[in-house]
């Protein structure tokens, strides 16, 4: 079984607009309202792979409710901590080929709180193989407890995926025990590393993913959009190579990319295919309206035109 953690999800709303009018009323005939939040971007990817897969975190309130529901229409199982205050909303305006984006804070994890989910937490490393983290921390949250996440998987021979940024992925690298996979994208490693990196400096790349810091770690993704990725496993480096599509919605491709790669590495699959279906999932949702959703024969077919080539 896949574990997806999902310690800040959301109910994402979308309001589709022909046109957005300020200090006005905006009147929307179509709204979605789905379970959101990285994590579970990951979470409905693997289900629609046909993974085993079970969503975990924290959830509040009516908001909380509403999304266990939904993920219980989409016959996805979950095991959350329940949380007193109320899960956050997203909300992304769709207007004039522009995405114009309300994010709430989301609530505040008490100290108990965390307890009761690290308890839920090592109950379900016994039966899991592989762990996705992903996404921000909610209030309260230590900024080193997706590193107390990694420690106690690592504890039962658990893999993690880990998928996050700023300060949370600083706290993961310099803990005593490594995740399996990172993916940053080059903007979040620029920012992680203070460095002004760049595609067209390949070697210069290559020696900053072989910084100390990263020693440790068996994959690390650095995924470049429309460029593919660039991807260190174990001491060798790939480059990525994919197919122009036409792209619908990008939002989600960077967890519809971890869900590809959860999925390769819980298949058994060698190195070179799971990268193919790690690119080929990020890109499979690009092609989707809805975030977070592949459709399975978008996947396979992409897969083929996807090229590796070590560097």
């Amino acid at each position: 079984m896949i574990l997806t953690v999902t310690m800040n999800p959301s109910i994402d709303i979308s309001y589709p607009l022909e046109r957005f009018v300020l200090d006005d009323v905006n009147r929307v005939d179509q709204v979605t309202k789905t379970a959101g939040g990285k994590g579970l971007n990951v979470t409905r990817v693997l289900h629609e792979l046909g993974a085993e897969v079970t969503a975990t975190g924290v959830l509040g309130g009516f908001h909380g409710a509403y999304l266990a529901s939904q993920l219980d229409q989409e016959q996805i199982t979950h095991d959350f901590a329940m949380i007193k205050e109320e899960t956050r909303n997203s909300i992304a305006v769709l207007h004039e080929s522009n995405q114009t984006e309300i994010l709430e804070a989301g609530p505040v994890v008490s100290e108990a709180e965390q307890q009761e989910f690290l308890k839920k937490y090592r109950a379900l490393l016994q039966q899991a193989e592989l762990v996705t983290i992903s996404g921000s921390l909610a209030k309260g949250l230590p900024a080193d407890f997706y590193q107390t996440l990694v420690s106690l998987a690592s504890e039962q021979q658990v893999k993690v995926l880990v998928d996050t940024s700023g300060e949370s992925l600083r706290q993961v690298l310099l803990g005593a025990q490594k995740p399996y996979l990172i993916k940053p994208n080059l903007d979040e490693l620029r920012a992680l590393l203070g460095e002004n990196l760049s595609l067209e400096r390949l070697a210069e790349m290559q020696a900053t993913l072989n910084q100390e810091v990263f020693a440790g770690i068996e994959w690390l993704v650095v995924s470049l959009g429309k460029d593919g990725a660039l991807v260190k496993h174990q001491e060798n480096f790939y480059r990525v190579e994919i197919p122009t599509i036409e792209v619908v919605n990008p939002v989600g491709s960077g967890d519809s990319t971890i869900a590809g790669l959860a999925y390769g590495l819980s298949q058994g699959h060698d190195s070179e295919l799971v990268m193919k279906e790690g690119m080929a999932a990020g890109m499979a949702n690009t092609m989707e309206r809805k975030t977070g959703h592949v459709e399975p024969k978008n996947f396979q077919q992409l897969i083929e035109e996807i090229k590796v080539k070590k560097v």
